[in-house]
């Protein structure tokens, strides 16, 4: 169900915003608001769609991905971001999934640190397979370490500071994560460090080879 709701929102929103976009000359402050504001319902349809997939136990893919390459991109596509991102990664830190899946869960990392940081994020990539997205905001209680994973759930602090948020960010992460044979949790005494562990490249299975 969630999957055929997501997947019937993109079409008419699609043409909404083109036709707001056509629409820009007019009332050009009007046309930006309502811009946002189906910028945002895009945002969550299409992640309603990735959960759904994830869901149903899609396969993850079988590329050969390089953790480190993966989260400069990311950090790059992010480089206009009110703080800074500092990379400290390792090469040749490799596993074995789907790049597009990985560079979501990075790119969600990336965006929950650098709305709760104060001056800036670190990313942070090392064997085997371990990805840290850390920023020194206030932190997330340890009360709340897991909670913060459940979909459409936010801290009253967050959603104060993001209002436009869906809950759904780390949800996703976590559930990529998972897909790819590990883990994502939150550590860290100051700041928050989200963490996840993944299969590393080295320890996969061979591909089966076809019968005779």
């Amino acid at each position: 169900f969630v999957a055929d709701a997501a997947h019937e929102l993109r079409s008419p929103l699609a043409t909404l915003r083109t036709r707001l976009e056509l629409g820009a000359r007019q009332a050009p402050r009007l046309a930006t608001e309502a811009l946002t504001d189906v910028e945002r319902i895009q945002r969550l349809a299409a992640d309603l769609l990735l959960l759904a997939r994830l869901d149903a136990g899609e396969p993850p893919g079988c590329d050969e991905v390089d953790l480190g390459q993966v989260a400069t991109e990311e950090a790059l596509r992010r480089i206009d971001a009110r703080v800074p991102i500092r990379l400290e990664v390792a090469s040749d830190v490799l596993v074995r999934g789907s790049r597009t899946h990985l560079a979501r869960m990075i790119g969600n990392l990336l965006d929950n640190a650098v709305r709760h940081a104060e001056s800036a994020v670190t990313v942070r990539v090392a064997p085997p397979a371990r990805v840290e997205v850390i920023d020194d905001g206030p932190g997330i209680p340890p009360e709340h370490r897991e909670s913060v994973f459940d979909r459409f759930t936010r801290l009253d602090e967050a959603r104060a500071r993001d209002a436009g948020g869906s809950g759904l960010g780390l949800a996703i992460a976590r559930d990529i994560a998972r897909t790819h044979g590990g883990t994502l949790v939150v550590t860290g005494d100051r700041g928050s460090c989200l963490r996840a562990d993944l299969r590393p490249y080295r320890e996969e299975e061979p591909e089966p080879r076809a019968g005779r």
